[in-house]
């Protein structure tokens, strides 16, 4: 009895060359986009690649290149003052990492105290004498982030943003939140609290706060004052911007502004300190208050639960970090195009769901 053949083409090299009538060489030029095809021999083999869907053998090109590629990441140093938060990105690197290492990609972090202009600085010059061929950061510094990506577009090293971006730039990609939709959203959930007669106070937590358009606690602001004009909420907006992160320090400035407006019935923190907002309230026994922020901390948990905390906005650091690492790779590696954002989604946890969520 006859052997039956196989309907299923064959997928390789040699059938593009059959059905294209070309040579082996010529498909291999095409497949690496090298020069020396015609214009009607190139159509005439993507035509065949396109109706055999034909992909690649990536992992082989790549393992047979032996080329290595050394990734750095930039982000601030995991501590206790920040709640812990860089830990959800710094784990999301080492996931990426642990992936991609077979593939002869190393990942070295670098840290940096947020607090310290300096220590980016210096942690960023490290990286430029380092050799690396992509770099993850999250910018935090406004002038020291513009000179070290000046510093990679000059040496043509590309670089991706998380958690916050710097407009204009020629960053490889953002991965973080869209800063002014979260803001909007968190006016729409202001909106939800407020009574008629509350004033609503929003609080900036950070050592640098500059124009809308380069600071991320700014343009946050601007998208719950843009909700509230286009929904004609006449509560009045409050704001306040405390450079001084020390936890007394914004204790002294959130009591004084209580003092001066006691109507206030809604406080917005745009970042993580939220927790030092809710830390006070809680030790003075104000209640009346209600409270938004940002991101679930460890730390800010237990003022979730108990309801001193109402809503926190979270946009998933962990999976910024796995998805800029590999984003890197798609580039340098694959030679795949990459989105110029990715933009998490904006998630609303609540003490009732909070035990589900995962950054």
């Amino acid at each position: 009895m006859a052997k039956a053949k196989s309907t299923k083409p064959q997928k390789g090299v040699k059938e593009i060359a059959r059905r294209a009538n070309v040579a082996l060489a010529t498909v291999d030029r095409v497949i690496h986009g090298r020069p020396g095809v015609s214009q009607k021999t190139l159509e005439k083999v993507k035509k065949v690649i396109e109706e055999m869907n034909y992909q690649p053998n990536i992992i082989g090109r790549r393992l047979a290149s032996m080329k290595e590629y050394h990734f750095a990441v930039l982000i601030p140093e995991i501590t206790e003052e920040s709640g812990f938060f860089w830990q959800a990105p710094a784990d999301g690197v080492q996931q990426a990492a642990e992936e991609i290492r077979s593939m002869g990609v190393s990942v070295t972090t670098f840290f940096f105290d947020q607090n310290d202009k300096r220590s980016f600085a210096g942690s960023a010059r490290r990286i430029l004498r380092g050799g690396f061929d992509g770099i993850l950061l999250a910018p935090f510094f406004m002038e020291e982030s513009l000179a070290f990506t000046k510093a990679c577009e000059t040496k043509n090293i590309p670089y991706v943003f998380i958690n916050s971006d710097i407009p204009d730039q020629k960053s490889l990609t953002y991965i973080g939140p869209d800063l002014y939709a979260s803001g909007y959203l968190g006016g729409q959930l202001i909106s939800y609290l407020i009574k008629p007669k509350d004033q609503v106070l929003i609080v900036n937590i950070s050592r640098e706060i500059k124009n809308v358009k380069q600071n991320r606690l700014l343009r946050k602001e601007e998208g719950v004052r843009s909700y509230f004009t286009g929904n004609k909420i006449k509560n009045e907006i409050l704001k306040i911007d405390i450079t001084n992160v020390d936890e007394k320090a914004v204790e002294k400035k959130i009591l004084e502004m209580l003092a001066q407006y006691p109507r206030t019935g809604v406080i917005f923190v745009t970042n993580s300190r939220v927790v030092s907002v809710a830390k006070c309230l809680k030790k003075h026994f104000i209640d009346h208050v209600r409270v938004i922020g940002y991101d679930l901390l460890e730390s800010g948990m237990e003022y979730l639960k108990n309801g001193v905390i109402d809503f926190l906005i979270c946009q998933k650091p962990q999976e910024q970090g796995y998805r800029g690492i590999m984003a890197l790779y798609h580039h340098l590696i694959l030679n795949l195009k990459v989105a110029d954002r990715y933009y998490m989604p904006i998630d609303i946890v609540t003490r009732e769901n909070c035990a589900y969520y995962k950054n």
